[in-house]
């Protein structure tokens, strides 16, 4: 059987992050380790989704932000804090402090700005010092812990290498909005609308289409395969997220 479907940028954000908590990595992390869901609206939902309680204002749940059709920051005194788990419950700590105690089962969770077909993940900086990704990365590798990256696919880009080299917030003579570098990951466990499908219903899903208007900006247009109740299974999920509304303030 076949399905097909079209999914606005939050829609997309709510079908990742429904699927996140079925990854194995994450799954364990819930039982016995610790989970940090590190800032971002993609993350907002994830966010949602593992800790069971509506996050308002999803913008305040990001840093770097997109907006208004430049680069910009969220107002650092606004933002609503990373969810810290531990073994499944709540933890009212810096993340920060949490990332300290890291090591093999942990699970840090953090969006992209950018994805090509290689399995790279750009992650756009306007810190100097590398913003959360290059605070935590290091330590991510170094102990063995699992970095997973829920980004949708109206991030594609041809090569995250190729963008990454043209970035660098102080190589750039102008720029309207905040100039910015990029930090490339090579290495992550990426969730898109395809793994999403994937592991909510069993079915596979192929992007055949971007873009939209009146809202439908940013949206991506998939086509689902599989037998009938897998491909039944994934119309009931797109169906029950249909209506996710847009970010705003």
């Amino acid at each position: 059987m076949k399905g097909l479907f079209t999914l606005t940028s939050s829609e997309s954000k709510r079908l990742i992050a429904k699927a996140v908590p079925l990854l194995p990595q994450v799954n364990h992390a819930l039982e016995n380790g610790t989970i940090i869901v590190a800032n971002g609206t993609t993350n907002a939902f994830v966010a949602e989704e593992l800790g069971g309680a509506r996050i308002p204002s999803k913008l305040l749940y990001s840093a770097g932000i997109i907006t208004q059709g430049m680069l910009g920051t969220t107002p650092v005194d606004k933002r609503i804090p990373a969810l810290v788990l531990q073994k499944g419950k709540r933890v009212d700590i810096p993340w920060q402090d949490a990332l300290a105690g890291f090591g093999p089962g942990d699970v840090f969770i953090k969006g992209g700005n950018a994805i090509d077909l290689d399995g790279c993940v750009g992650v756009l900086v306007a810190d100097p010092n590398g913003g959360t990704i290059g605070r935590a990365l290091p330590v991510i590798q170094a102990r063995g812990a699992t970095l997973v990256m829920p980004v949708g696919l109206e991030k594609l880009v041809p090569s995250v290498a190729e963008a990454a080299g043209c970035l660098g917030a102080r190589t750039f003579d102008w720029a309207l909005g905040t100039p910015v570098g990029m930090i490339v990951v090579t290495n992550a466990e990426i969730i898109t609308e395809i793994e999403a499908i994937e592991l909510l219903t069993g079915a596979s899903a192929t992007c055949v289409a971007s873009g939209g208007i009146g809202g439908s900006e940013g949206a991506v247009t998939l086509v689902v395969t599989g037998d009938e109740r897998q491909v039944g299974k994934a119309r009931e999920i797109v169906e029950a997220i249909k209506g996710e509304g847009p970010i705003t303030w």
